[in-house]
């Protein structure tokens, strides 16, 4: 029993270093860089977030919002073309390996 939890934990921290590794890879091929900046730690706009080191799950929900429609300001115009090509995983990932990155 306590090898079966062993193996079970190895397995969830593998699957979350995987994770953070496609994030970081979606990061780049879903055009995030472009707003961003390198590793979310420098925008293109004053008025854009610093991504990097922000907490995942507050992440996830603003681009699950902005993706549903329910958050809908000045800046999300620009978010919800990119939002429309990410899937629900993907915005999980993006925001795993963000919140891993040292501000």
């Amino acid at each position: 029993m306590k090898l079966k939890l062993t193996l079970a934990l190895a397995a969830a921290v593998a699957a979350g270093s995987a994770l953070a590794a496609d994030g970081a890879k979606l990061y780049l091929e879903k055009t995030c860089i472009a707003c961003h900046g390198k590793e979310g730690k420098k925008p293109l706009m004053a008025d854009y977030p610093k991504v990097a080191g922000q907490n995942a799950a507050y992440m996830e929900k603003q681009m699950l919002d902005i993706k549903s429609g329910a958050r809908a300001n000045g800046n999300s115009a620009a978010m919800k073309g990119v939002m429309a090509i990410v899937s629900d995983a993907e915005i999980k990932a993006i925001a795993e390996y963000l919140s891993k990155v040292k501000p």
